[in-house]
């Protein structure tokens, strides 16, 4: 690892550029030293999270002690959550879709939905349903349902499968075969299971659908077996794991993410083995060369000595849009908290915003740039991409256009980037750049596990428990018995 005038880079090339959050004026190596113990406090505690799975006065909404085990996720190896038989078999699952499945439909909500969209986001683009199947490499067209109740999208859902599968009946006589991937890990997941069920009902009744479902659900056998499980043995589903101890903002590393990554051919090996490479970039105590030791403290001190509680992740990619999207999730549940672990009222937590650079050049920076200095932006930039194109001179007689011509559509975002990144500064809005030498599985692995364990840092940090969610707790208590009523009413 090298740090380099404020940039931190690994060997691999992931690289985290602090210098306009960093020094004088912002967050100084004084702030840094003062905060020593705390920082090596915090250091100890993820430590021992990751080697026993134990974090500091942390239960289940059950009220029992409960292991957070997400750190041992990256590890590929007999006795962990993801084992050689357990990826392998997530493989072979994948290899059964090739050319036999046409589509496939996920039913998830929360990390359960945010992370798998990241993965499609990521490698199949936007355009991914629109190919053809040799173009996909055999692979299903993929859709998300059951990240909301809303009987407009659901039904717009259902329509379009029922009309293409009815579309190619009356071509070749041929019915469609479908996948449902249902993932709830009690299997009364609310918004996941109503989509479920209305999509289920409609295509089984359909002669032109050929359906099988999956079921991703906790895999706890007997007295403890969830209604999902039961219904997936009864109905003779396949079923895959949501873990114990793995809340579902960090689920995208477990068998709840990967099952999409096998649906759509994702590098399983490549997303995990980034993700450990990561890991072991964070095992130092020194914080200037630990990347998410870095991160945490720098977010909590911007936090706590100036005030700016607001991040928003901006990276400079559409197909990382989703991103910022799962990382809203990530950092509300683990660090909006009223109390922390002594019980005093603490109220602490950074509100996330999401941001899409130069989309929301044109939309949010004004704010950003004017506004109240209550903010963190954290950009994330990919340094080569695998298409660029080039800007021609196609007006060559109009000026403004001939300038902007003949240069990279890549080193045109840079500019766009790096122009932002010092108007912020120049009038000291704190900001960061996260650098990735490509979009790939390896490189999005680190990401995503560098925000998780900076999370996980930052709990420890603040000393609230970063791995509960008592507020979603709340509104599940009122809305569970509210719609029983309405059942009964009806």
């Amino acid at each position: 690892m090298a740090d380099n005038k404020n940039c931190l880079t690994l060997a691999s090339g992931f690289a985290f550029d602090y210098k306009n959050i960093y020094g004088v004026g912002k967050i100084t190596n004084e702030d840094f030293f003062a905060l020593a113990d705390e920082i090596g406090d915090a250091h100890n505690a993820v430590c021992k999270i990751r080697t026993t799975g134990e974090a500091k006065m942390h239960l289940s909404k059950d009220g029992v002690p409960e292991l957070v085990l997400f750190p041992q996720l990256p590890y590929v190896k007999e006795g962990n959550l993801n084992n050689p038989k357990s990826i392998q078999r997530l493989k072979e699952f994948g290899e059964s879709l090739k050319y036999n499945v046409e589509i496939a439909i996920s039913f998830g909500i929360g990390g359960s939905y945010l992370g798998n969209k990241v993965l499609f986001d990521v490698h199949c683009g936007e355009f991914w349903n629109a190919k053809s199947q040799e173009e996909r490499c055999g692979y299903p067209e993929f859709y998300f349902s059951g990240n909301n109740i809303d009987p407009r999208r659901t039904g717009e859902l259902i329509n379009y499968v029922l009309g293409k599968a009815k579309q190619k009946y009356l071509q070749s006589n041929e019915q469609t075969k479908i996948a449902l991937i249902v993932i709830s890990k009690s299997g009364s997941t609310i918004d996941t299971m109503s989509n479920f069920m209305v999509a289920y009902e409609k295509f089984r009744k359909s002669e032109y659908i050929m359906l099988e479902v999956v079921a991703v659900t906790d895999p706890a056998e007997g007295a403890n077996e969830t209604l999902l499980k039961k219904l997936a043995k009864e109905e003779k589903w396949q079923t895959f794991s949501v873990p114990d101890g793995v809340g579902g903002r960090f689920s995208i590393f477990s068998e709840v993410g990967l099952v999409t990554a096998a649906c759509i051919g994702f590098d399983i090996d490549e997303f995990l083995a980034g993700a450990k490479n990561m890991d072991q970039a964070c095992q130092t105590a020194d914080f200037y060369q630990n990347p998410a030791l870095l991160n945490a403290t720098l977010k909590y001190l911007a936090a706590k000595k100036f005030d700016r509680n607001i991040e928003v992740l901006m990276p400079y990619a559409d197909n990382l849009k989703s991103t910022s999207e799962w990382y809203v999730q990530l950092l509300a549940e683990s660090l909006g908290k009223r109390v922390n672990r002594s019980g005093s009222s603490v109220y602490y937590g950074r509100t996330p915003i999401v941001a899409v650079g130069t989309t929301d050049m044109h939309a949010q920076t004004q704010q950003h740039q004017d506004g109240a200095k209550d903010k963190v932006v954290q950009f994330i930039k990919i340094a080569e991409w695998d298409n660029d194109l080039i800007i021609p001179d196609v007006f060559p007689n109009v000026s403004k256009l001939s300038d902007i011509s003949t240069i990279k559509m890549s080193a045109a975002l840079e500019v766009a980037l790096n122009a932002n990144a010092l108007a912020l500064i120049s009038d000291n809005r704190f900001n960061a750049t996260l650098i990735l030498p490509k979009l790939n599985a390896f490189h999005l692995g680190e990401l995503l596990y560098f925000l998780a364990l900076s999370v996980a840092y930052e709990g420890e940090l603040a000393n609230v428990n970063a791995y509960d969610q008592p507020g979603v707790e709340a509104y599940k208590r009122i809305m569970s018995p509210n719609l029983k009523r309405i059942k009964e009413q009806v």
